[in-house]
């Protein structure tokens, strides 16, 4: 892995990325998106995790994340990863409304006897890209960046009437996930 992907401060706030393999569009279904927003805020409770600012998009995620406490934040971010993949997964296979379910389950199936890391299922691809904002200007270009990104790809014509975002928050209306406002 690069040197360049990595958290380095353990005290740094970062941008971090995480996409589904092949980038199927899971997070086109509420019940899906609900299992990532129920990590995120167990994390937040349970583990550390301070999230300032997300989004869901329908095959990625982006998060302006630090930490608290002892846990590391990549510990954080793995065992995140690993939950929502097994239990959206899990959905995925116990869902009777999923039209996509063979050709999903087969994508994920495929990608995961392709790493030897796996025993059956990839649900993300491997990495988060982190990326330290060590600065306001980088800062305040990542959280637009984040925000803006519904509105870019046509989800929505007002960042902050997208619900799958932190946009909402920073509007000053309590969206979904627990987060803390950078500013």
């Amino acid at each position: 892995m690069s040197h360049k992907y990595k958290f380095r401060n353990p005290d740094g706030i970062y941008f971090i990325t995480f996409s589904v393999v092949g980038w199927v569009d899971v997070f086109t279904r509420d019940i899906y998106r609900n299992i990532v927003i129920d990590s995120f805020n167990w994390c937040i409770k349970n583990k550390g995790l301070v999230v300032n600012a997300w989004v869901i998009m329908t095959n990625h995620i982006h998060m302006i994340v630090s930490k608290k406490g002892e846990q590391p934040l990549e510990a954080i971010m793995r065992d995140m990863k690993k939950f929502t993949s097994v239990k959206t997964i899990e959905e995925i296979k116990t869902n009777p409304v999923e039209s996509r379910k063979d050709w999903m389950l087969r994508v994920f199936r495929e990608a995961g006897e392709s790493n030897p890391q796996n025993t059956k299922y990839q649900f993300w691809q491997h990495g988060n890209h982190p990326i330290e904002l060590d600065n306001h200007k980088i800062t305040e270009q990542k959280l637009e960046y984040i925000h803006n990104n519904p509105v870019e790809h046509g989800f929505s014509n007002e960042k902050e009437c997208y619900n799958w975002s932190s946009a909402m928050d920073y509007a000053g209306v309590k969206g979904l996930v627990e987060i803390e406002l950078l500013w």
